[in-house]
């Protein structure tokens, strides 16, 4: 079974991910704020991790840095939820590493949708890396 760790310093958004992930059959697991996701993170490193941009402490950007700087860190999928429409920090997020984007407030449709895509291009993008990789020269 895959493992979620949801980041959000909102009790109520990390309830509500909860029980949509849980549903889809997903181990949860909870962090309130980016160092706690940190430290989850290390001890075991989750398949997926929902990532609220806006937190206080360290900010979305600064969590995604460092996951993705960690031993296994490239390995999970990054989905932060947002409020945040501004393309240029969008643009900002996927630099860093997130995978997508979902818009708070999300159900779970929503968030089912945007797995099954997630799943799809890493899918696709598998076969593409190891292509590339096996057709790259010297």
């Amino acid at each position: 079974m895959a493992h979620c760790l949801i980041v959000d310093d909102s009790r109520v958004i990390r309830t509500v991910a909860r029980r949509i992930f849980e549903d889809l059959h997903f181990i949860t697991g909870e962090a309130e704020d980016g160092m706690s996701a940190l430290r989850a993170a290390r001890e075991k490193m989750p398949d997926l991790i929902l990532l609220d941009w806006s937190m206080p402490g360290m900010t979305g950007l600064e969590i995604v840095r460092s996951l993705r700087a960690q031993p296994d860190g490239g390995r999970p999928l990054i989905l932060v939820c947002t409020t945040e429409v501004d393309a240029g920090e969008i643009a900002h997020a996927v630099a860093a590493g997130i995978d997508d984007y979902i818009m708070k407030p999300f159900d779970r449709e929503t968030l089912s949708a945007k797995l099954a895509e997630l799943h799809t291009h890493r899918a696709n993008a598998a076969p593409a890396a190891a292509l590339q990789s096996a057709t790259a020269g010297p």
